[in-house]
């Protein structure tokens, strides 16, 4: 298990995944597989054969106006009460807490300094 407060994921949410995937498969040998999800395809990313992170496709509307970026989660050793310590010291909620089957609990936290991150609650291994 991950230890709480440590970085566990790197994800880049890409509006352009097909040219996300080719610009650094190119540049830095990654590879990626396919992971299917309600709603379409995760993708995994690897360097080496080792999994590196995901590349979230940006398609819904819901993220009109959000640039391509990537995004850094820290885990949490319990997302819904680090969220409300969050809001308590000034932070902000970008998305609210929700589950992912199989990978955890995540919420999209904004700390009062603008740094945009997610924290996630891994499932027990």
């Amino acid at each position: 298990m991950t230890a709480h407060g440590t970085i566990t994921w790197n994800e880049l949410n890409s509006w352009d995944p097909d040219g996300a995937m080719r610009f650094y498969g190119e540049a830095l040998g990654w590879t990626f597989e396919a992971m299917p999800m309600p709603g379409g395809t995760y993708w995994l990313i690897f360097s080496d054969g080792n999994r590196v992170g995901g590349l979230f496709p940006l398609t819904e509307p819901d993220f009109e106006g959000v640039p391509s970026h990537w995004l850094t989660y820290i885990e949490a050793d319990n997302v819904d009460a680090r969220v409300d310590r969050a809001l308590a010291a000034g932070g902000s909620l970008m998305r609210p807490p929700f589950d992912v089957p199989g990978v955890g609990r995540i919420a999209i936290v904004c700390a009062p300094g603008g740094e945009v991150m997610g924290w996630m609650q891994s499932v027990a291994e």
